[in-house]
């Protein structure tokens, strides 16, 4: 997934197409989408066995929990918190699910595929690619009730770094930021940018939430950097490394 600046059925071309002005971004091959079958069934079978639970409760975990709303996670967290996430929201939210922002590039287009098997709506764009479009798409998917779920220091990080356009998001949508950290005890890390984290058979995840931050309509640009650090500062509270 990305950080902020429709549905994934778009042609399957070599290179984006601009028409119009419109990014059109990358669709997944054949190969990518055979590779996102075998990813979901791995990582379905794997998160069977992980016993996940809230640190305390949580309003947004809850009946008549508050919705939609704008979960915020770790790059390095997607492994476990695909699944978890949406399961504990789904019952809570009319059942209308979870749309996640994702890179427009041929990287993206195998993530998207492997989110829409675990019936989460990909939204193509990032801040770099597609950013307007992405932010538009994304508020209707928040009007027809689905919650909206970003990953505020992707696709390059830097790690644990909350880059721009998050807070433009909720400004623009009126609903919460929420952060919300999957620690694990038992994990493996990937030697990537971010040390993308995967949970072990049977491990134990603690998941955190921290306070909602709501950004007003109507702010400078000074105070959108500050709900940017306060959200910065959040998630690094309720994440252990």
């Amino acid at each position: 997934m990305s950080n902020v600046p429709s549905q994934s059925q778009t042609p399957n071309t070599r290179r984006p197409a601009r028409k119009s002005g419109v990014v059109i971004p990358h669709a997944p091959k054949w190969h990518q989408r055979l590779g996102a079958f075998a990813v979901f069934i791995s990582l379905r079978a794997l998160l069977f066995t992980v016993r996940c639970r809230l640190q305390k409760p949580s309003e947004y975990f809850l009946p008549n929990a508050p919705r939609p709303v704008i979960f915020c996670i770790w790059h390095n967290r997607l492994a476990s918190c695909i699944k978890v996430l949406d399961g504990h929201r789904r019952p809570h939210n009319g059942g209308a699910g979870m749309a996640a922002l994702v890179s427009a590039s041929k990287d993206g287009a195998l993530l998207a595929r492997i989110l829409e098997w675990f019936r989460v709506q990909p939204v193509r764009g990032s801040s770099s690619r597609r950013g307007a479009q992405a932010l538009l798409e994304l508020t209707t998917w928040a009007e027809r009730g689905y919650d909206l779920t970003i990953t505020p220091d992707g696709p390059r990080g830097p790690c644990y770094q909350v880059q721009e356009g998050v807070a433009s998001l909720a400004q623009l949508t009126g609903l919460p930021i929420v952060p919300v950290s999957f620690n694990l005890n038992w994990k493996i890390r990937i030697k990537s940018w971010d040390q993308f984290q995967i949970p072990l058979p049977f491990a134990r995840c603690e998941i955190c939430v921290g306070k909602a931050i709501h950004v007003p309509a109507s702010v400078s640009d000074e105070e959108r950097k500050q709900c940017r650090r306060q959200l910065e500062a959040e998630l690094r509270a309720i994440t252990k490394d």
